[in-house]
């Protein structure tokens, strides 16, 4: 039985040490997505919180198309977990979004008849700048009338009332929703 020469285990070593490199440059780049998200890119320093949502994303048309209803299963929010008044949002009751904590605390939204997303990339119609926020981390979208919340895969969740929302979820008035270290209600 032959032995392999030096230059040739020179080489696999070699070849074991580049493909090792792969690899951890491989875990780097999916550790800093997981992290911080896509690349945005920058905006002019927070306007006044009104300014940055785009006009388009309020239709006053009642005749806009409502997103297509949730594939997944809708789960409603037990009684037991406190706050809201227990009467679900929907277009006829929940005219406003108001952030209660957060960076942007007391600011105001309307709420029209077309979905919000919610997030730090500069396309959302909510932008929210923490790092506990994903790029796109949540969408409040309107099902049959009423409000749902849905988590988009966010690294820390999106919470209804303290419970972790996994499928498109039916938002009560006045309940409490926290994005990240932001937290806001749909209100009258």
């Amino acid at each position: 039985m032959t032995t392999p020469s030096e230059l040739t285990l020179l080489a696999l070593q070699i070849g074991f040490l580049l493909l090792l490199w792969v690899f951890i440059f491989a875990i780097v780049y999916a550790l800093r997505s997981d992290l911080f998200g896509q690349r945005v890119r920058k905006l002019q320093p927070d306007a006044p919180a009104a300014a940055q949502v785009p006009a388009s994303a309020f239709p006053a048309s009642p005749a806009a198309a409502s997103p297509a209803p949730p594939t997944a299963p809708v789960a409603r929010p037990a009684a037991s977990h406190g706050g809201g008044t227990g009467e679900l949002a929907s277009t006829e009751n929940a005219t406003r979004l108001v952030i209660t904590s957060g960076t942007k605390a007391g600011a105001e939204f309307p709420l029209g008849h077309d979905e919000i997303t919610i997030g730090r990339s500069s396309d959302s119609a909510i932008i929210i700048r923490d790092d506990y926020t994903s790029t796109h981390h949540a969408r409040l979208m309107l099902w049959n009338g009423r409000w749902m919340i849905q988590d988009l895969d966010s690294t820390n969740g999106t919470f209804l009332n303290g419970s972790r929302v996994t499928v498109p979820t039916p938002i009560p008035l006045g309940a409490t929703v926290k994005v990240g270290a932001t937290t806001f209600e749909l209100r009258r």
